[in-house]
């Protein structure tokens, strides 16, 4: 029997509102199985609602970055705070969206010695300051990231990527949220 997804309550899916439970089902049936982080967060419902409305505003909107460079910085910084559910999970969805089996371990581990360009490095290192040591952010972070082609409006996603997460790793990490098994295979081996 595998431990528990949550040291807090999680309610049974005929038990959430109507919303919730259509959005946890449309979730299942793309990826094929419920992530846990929408059973964990399901039972604070207007918690789980903006959560996930913040979610998608960052990562689903047409941006500068790719959608594997926002899974990027997830997976760093998530790293960097010792999150095993976001480097799990979105490790694997960055190797999906990279098409890369390994670069997921790398950014995970040490981005800096990860297979990236210039300018993902430099994505980098603004989101890990922006989650690890943001008092710290001045004129200078902003110049290097222009240098290397990011929008004003670029920069604010990679912040604003870096910092939802610090706080969905933060909340993870108190509730002991366990990854899904189906995240660690996913992205590994080509499709057959």
């Amino acid at each position: 029997m595998n431990p528990p997804i949550s040291r807090f309550p999680v309610p049974e899916l005929d038990q959430l509102p109507e919303d919730m439970r259509q959005r946890i089902l449309e979730v299942q049936e793309k990826s094929g199985f419920i992530p846990n982080v929408f059973l964990t967060l399901a039972h604070r419902p207007d918690e789980f609602r903006a959560f996930f409305a913040y979610h998608d505003a960052l990562m689903e909107k047409p941006s500068g970055l790719s959608k594997a460079e926002r899974e990027m910085i997830v997976v760093a910084t998530s790293g960097a705070n010792q999150c095993q559910y976001c480097v799990v999970a979105h490790g694997a969805i960055l190797r999906l969206r990279a098409r890369n089996p390994l670069i997921a371990d790398q950014v995970a581990v040490n981005y800096r010695k990860s297979d990236l360009t210039a300018r993902q490095r430099a994505m980098l290192d603004f989101a890990m300051k922006t989650a690890l040591r943001s008092a710290e952010i001045g004129e200078a972070d902003f110049a290097v990231l222009r240098e290397h082609g990011f929008s004003d409006d670029d920069i604010w996603d990679i912040g604003a990527i870096a910092a939802f997460f610090a706080m969905s790793n933060r909340l993870a990490n108190l509730s002991s949220m366990r990854p899904n098994d189906e995240f660690f295979l996913l992205g590994r081996l080509p499709k057959s």
